[in-house]
């Protein structure tokens, strides 16, 4: 057997043990996703970035700051604890003047000092770190991740079988171009525009059962917007346009507003 046929079969192997143990639920929603990667492989990852990130990146020192990030951090915590049963949770605020948030498996969570300048209130801090939280109760990377992986098998499938059918080596390299451009947009973009939508709705209960206001989503979304910039066409792009996302948050609000009320008057 030549090299291309055991590769062949190692391609197989791997792909079918994926599909076959890789289903998997997201909390909340419920919907089924392709996961290959463990809890335990997913957390030892983000923990060991978030360390790193803290010798690589300002930490700030501005109390007030801290305290913020802090109190609604620990809120948020409260409630999506349950999804993220085994986090070892952690707020760190970075200076830096991006207006981001981000969140890694295992409960670390950074917020820049940018995104606080920005936002207007702690509502709206709440729900971009609802967000960010989100992603990772959902296991958004450990499915981006298995399904490249998936994309990858399938392309060395196709690339085996092209060689043992002797297609010509030109011809079989514009297949595959073209298969890697097809994955990536008809499958990879969209299943991150899904995350992105999919987050935003999440984050928003996270936020609401935490006592802030999920109407806080639309006027944030709406200043990010006006930041401008350069952005790609929507299907090229990694997150949902910003009148798509507005319009969805926008909708989703008025769920949550119910669960908003009642967590709110434990805080007062």
């Amino acid at each position: 057997m030549n090299k291309f046929g055991r590769l062949g079969i190692l391609a197989v192997a791997l792909f079918s043990i994926g599909i076959g143990t890789g289903c998997r639920t997201v909390p909340v929603t419920g919907r089924h996703q392709f996961n290959m990667m463990s809890q335990g492989e997913e957390m030892q990852l983000g923990l060991s970035s978030f360390d790193q990130l803290k010798k690589e990146t300002p930490i700030s020192n501005d109390a007030e700051a801290n305290a913020l990030v802090q109190k609604v951090g620990q809120r948020i915590a409260a409630v999506a604890g349950k999804d993220m049963p085994n986090a070892q949770w952690e707020f760190v605020v970075f200076q830096s003047d991006e207006a981001n948030a981000f969140c890694l498996p295992g409960g670390k969570v950074g917020v820049y000092t940018g995104l606080i300048k920005l936002a207007a209130s702690d509502d709206e801090i709440a729900i971009v770190m609802g967000h960010e939280i989100a992603h990772v109760t959902s296991r958004h990377g450990a499915e981006r991740t298995s399904q490249n992986y998936a994309v990858a098998g399938v392309g060395l499938l196709a690339a085996v079988g092209m060689e043992a059918k002797h297609v010509d080596p030109a011809k079989r390299n514009i297949a595959l171009a073209a298969y890697g451009l097809g994955a990536q947009v008809g499958y990879m973009l969209p299943y991150s525009r899904l995350h992105e939508s999919e987050a935003d709705s999440i984050g928003l209960r996270f936020a609401a059962g935490a006592g802030y206001d999920p109407r806080a989503g639309v006027s944030f979304w709406k200043k990010m917007s006006a930041q401008g910039g350069a952005k790609p066409p929507a299907f090229l792009s990694t997150h949902p346009s910003d009148s798509a996302r507005i319009a969805n948050l926008e909708k989703l609000a008025p769920q949550y507003m119910a669960l908003y009320e009642q967590a709110k008057a434990r805080y007062e």
